[in-house]
């Protein structure tokens, strides 16, 4: 089944991180760390120097549930398949054979270690794809939880299980090494200390067990206070430090020496599944399911860790998002996790955090990010304008199942100051305390906002001030039900409200407000409202799954639209206010056709699309989706190629198709190799010539233009005005006799005529006189001679010495083809030229040439071309060579006029 019309798949925003562990390594050939991270079923590749997205991996058929690479290739396991990526795009290896899912791996040399839920246990050669050991442990004896490879331990590993036993195996000889003591909780991680032999285990219980793995004795055994160990890192930098992290995001630094808490550090909202130092820099990296990866670096005059780079998206879903300003660079995104983030749809290294809704900000700066108990619910609706963006907060929010709208400043990036609740709804004077927002909108100006609540209350602030400044109706705007749309014209003239009890009311904006001007009462409650202010209209979802469309001006409802099979859930218009896009629970989005009232489109997705938003620009539109932490871009196909629309049965089965992925910053341009790579690559490139050369003509069925200045050709008519305009006043002076004389040859290009300068031969310097001696041809002459004599259709050489002559000396070539006048040409000659200018016209190349040298053909020896059959009869010919060029230079000239105007009227 086709997919959508108008849209096709562009690329995801706002995913960085999951729970899967990154992976960091150094490639000599960047001279930075490069971070792997895992989203979904595809992973990310970033450099450290500057947390740029360089690489986005491969599509997986499930979630990828580990990672691992070494110097050559990128493991990734889904399900229980293992793949094998080169530069993350290319697909070199895949490993088959294991049974269930594969939760850890490890590459080792040329090997590449797996174990999967059975802790089976698989040792792969990397390049034959082949098995070369397999090991099964029983999970209720030995549960695999973690491994590694111990430094300087050749062909040994190290696993730790579930039931905190360690074993020691050599996978060479296929043997059990050592067994230790096991430990009284689950290995959580094993890491690798900067001391030979010595290994930091991390348990389940919180506890650390630093020891030394060649005499089994433990050289220290700390303890965490909150939680299991979730990573373990030592720094490499002449520092004894170690940081372990836990499950709610806390990073604990401890000095070796002194056995001792150097300090801690709550770096994220969920347990960090990674922490890694940089080998010999101060720098660390932690990512967490949260959504985020960031860089610490220990610059602190206490040896603590500061924030260097954050890379962040929406810890949960996000709920309602907008574009913000006209660029439609920006987009406003509010998650459940309470949050209010601007996503760049330039890159994404330009993406900013409004922050968390808080009651008191600066308390909440005192409290553990995960346990802050002044954190505001989510956002549930937000409205903007861009009017005051510099001089005071133009976001207004409203938040689930609260009566306060909270204000946030898209310029400072930061919330606000202000609380709007009206008086009626203070607490002292607060009877119903189930009454909250549910509805909002921004006037045009950006100095007012109207909110509507559950009460059916109608109420306008001073969004600078924060002051009350109107309420409507008395009583209510709408009596006992909630308002759940509003909307303002941009004059700021009238107030459009929607209740629950299914009622449009018209009110007047500053004076006389207790009265409404004008109702339409409508068949079925009002479920949202979305507004297109330019044209007046207002897209009113009703609660029956059908959508209305309003006109403001004339408070008619022009249009309906019937064909969901489940409540609206957002709504929007194209910036021509052309196209109405809804989206429902049904899992599908639609766009109605305004003008023609038919669907034009409609597509479906595997989750439900909880909000949408389309471009100012008109060319992307962004989605969002139910359990989903990205947010969709979708490109606009009509800007860039022709569709033809046609209805479509409002009740027809709507295509589905997959939501894009993520795409790389368009400005990373550096590639992820290896040394074994980079080598084969200039190899191969210096095979390749590089060198690019721009071919004459692209296509035959294309004009082309020659590349010579517009004065070689434009003035060739105007030639005896310009000469008699340009007469110079005085009598010119004979100029004085030069010493020697050398004969030079016509055109533009100052050259010497060296061919007659040559030492005479015996046959020239003979006194008989041969015919061709005779002809008085001019070099054009002779050059239209030999063509006509050889056959030769192409008269490429005439039309090359054509182009290199000035306009004087192509003007007079062109009237010495006459034998009339004084010429020196013949009747054949201008019939050689009239081909010439046929076969250059039927090419399509120099095309202003052509015409400009066939109108100073014609004007020249137009009696000699009508009084004679054989010229006469060609002429035909070349109306046809013309004719055809023309319909074809203003074809296509047409259609890009129309485009042109198309665009600039979809901008408006």
């Amino acid at each position: 089944m086709r997919g959508s019309v108008i849209f096709q798949q562009n690329r995801a925003l706002g995913y960085v991180s999951n729970h899967v562990p990154a992976n960091v390594r150094f490639i000599d050939k960047r001279n930075e760390n490069v971070i792997t991270t895992c989203v979904g079923n595809s992973f990310h590749v970033y450099g450290a120097n500057s947390f740029r997205l360089i690489r986005v991996g491969g599509l997986h058929p499930e979630d990828i549930t580990c990672l691992a690479a070494d110097g050559f290739l990128t493991y990734a396991a889904s399900g229980n398949v293992i793949y094998g990526w080169r530069s993350s795009t290319q697909l070199r290896k895949t490993y088959r054979g294991h049974t269930k899912k594969v939760h850890l791996l490890l590459a080792f040399g040329k090997h590449l270690l797996s174990v999967d839920e059975t802790s089976l246990l698989k040792i792969w050669h990397v390049g034959t794809e082949e098995v070369y050991l397999e090991i099964l442990f029983n999970n209720e004896q030995f549960e695999i939880s973690a491994l590694m490879h111990p430094a300087s331990y050749k062909n040994k590993i190290l696993l730790g299980s579930s039931q905190g036993g360690l074993q020691l195996w050599n996978i060479k000889s296929s043997k059990l090494v050592h067994t230790f003591e096991g430990f009284d909780s689950k290995v959580m991680v094993l890491s690798q200390a900067p001391a030979i032999d010595v290994v930091a285990v991390g348990l389940q219980n919180g506890r650390i067990v630093v020891m030394n793995i060649k005499y089994e004795e433990t050289i220290m055994e700390l303890t965490q206070d909150w939680g299991p160990v979730t990573g373990i890192t030592f720094r490499t930098d002449g520092h004894p430090i170690m940081a372990t992290a836990s499950t709610n995001g806390q990073i604990t630094f401890w000095n070796l020496e002194e056995q001792v808490i150097v300090s801690t550090l709550q770096a994220h909202d969920d347990s960090i599944t990674t922490l890694q130092c940089f080998p010999d820099e101060p720098l660390l990296l932690t990512t967490s399911p949260d959504n985020s990866m960031k860089l610490w670096i220990f610059d602190l005059p206490d040896g603590g860790a500061r924030l260097l780079r954050i890379r962040e998206g929406h810890a949960a879903p996000p709920t309602y998002i907008r574009y913000h300003g006209s660029s439609g660079r920006n987009i406003l995104s509010a998650g459940e996790d309470s949050s209010l983030r601007i996503f760049s749809t330039v890159s994404e290294t330009l993406n900013k955090s409004l922050g968390k809704a808080s009651y008191n900000r600066k308390a909440s700066k005192k409290h553990r990010k995960k346990d802050d108990p002044f954190r505001m619910p989510a956002i549930s609706c937000f409205t903007s304008e861009t009017t005051r963006d510099k001089e005071w907060d133009s976001i207004a929010a409203s938040h689930s199942g609260l009566v306060q709208v909270t204000t946030w400043s898209f310029d400072k990036c930061r919330m606000g100051e202000l609380k709007l609740v009206p008086e009626v709804f203070h607490n002292k004077n607060r009877t119903d305390f189930g009454v909250t927002v549910s509805a909002l909108c921004l006037s045009h100006c950006g100095n007012f906002v109207v909110i509507g609540y559950t009460s059916g209350h109608l109420e306008r602030f001073n969004i600078q001030s924060g002051i009350h400044r109107a309420s409507y109706g008395k009583p209510p705007a709408h009596d006992g039900v909630a308002v759940r749309g509003i909307a303002l014209d941009n004059l700021n003239q009238f107030v459009v409200s929607g209740g629950a009890e299914g009622k449009l009311k018209w009110w007047n904006f500053k004076q006389n407000v207790n009265k409404s001007v004008h109702s339409v009462q409508l068949d079925e409650p009002v479920s949202l409202f979305s507004t297109h202010r330019e044209s007046a209209m207002i897209a009113v979802a009703l609660e029956d799954f059908t959508v209305l469309i309003v006109d403001i001006d004339s408070r008619a409802v022009v249009r309906k639209f019937v064909g969901h099979k489940g409540s609206i859930t957002d709504a929007c218009f194209s910036p021509d206010s052309r196209w109405l896009l809804t989206a429902s629970r049904d899992c599908s989005v639609k766009v109605w056709d305004i003008p023609s009232a038919y669907l034009v489109d409609h597509f479906r997705m595997p989750q439900i699309c909880t909000s949408l938003s389309m471009s100012p620009t008109g060319d992307f539109l962004a989605t969002t989706y139910v359990d989903n932490n990205g947010i969709y871009l979708w490109a606009n196909k009509s800007l860039f190629s022709h569709i033809s629309f046609r209805a479509i049965k409002s009740d027809a089965e709507a295509p589905l198709i997959n939501l894009p992925s993520t795409v790389c910053d368009e400005n990373a341009t550096a590639l992820l190799v290896s040394e074994n790579e980079i080598d084969d690559l200039e190899d191969a490139m210096e095979d390749i010539n590089l060198s690019y050369e721009s071919p004459p003509q692209l296509s035959q069925e294309l004009i082309t233009m020659s590349s010579l200045a517009a004065s070689r050709w434009q003035n060739l008519l105007d030639l005896d005005i310009i000469k008699k305009r340009n007469r110079p006043r005085q009598a010119p002076e004979k100029p004085k006799s030069a010493p020697f004389f050398l004969p030079t040859v016509s055109g533009l290009d100052f050259q010497f005529d060296l061919e007659n300068a040559q030492n005479p031969s015996t046959e020239d310097t003979s006194k008989i006189v041969k015919p061709n001696q005779v002809e008085q041809l001019t070099n054009f002459g002779k050059l239209l001679k030999d063509a006509a004599l050889n056959g030769n259709e192409e008269f490429s050489k005439a039309i090359e010495f054509l182009k290199k002559l000035g306009p004087s000396m192509v003007d007079f070539e062109i009237r010495s083809l006459s034998p009339l006048d004084g010429g020196s040409g013949s009747v054949s000659l201008m019939f050689a030229f009239m081909r010439m200018i046929v076969a250059l016209l039927e090419s399509n190349q120099g095309f202003e040439l052509g015409q400009s040298w066939l109108s100073v053909f014609l004007k020249s020896h137009g009696r000699t071309i009508v009084e004679n059959e054989e010229l006469r009869g060609l002429l035909d010919e070349v109306q046809h060579a013309q004719a055809k060029g023309w319909n074809l230079l203003e074809e296509r000239l047409l259609y890009g006029m129309g485009v042109v105007s198309s665009l600039r009227n979809f901008n408006v």
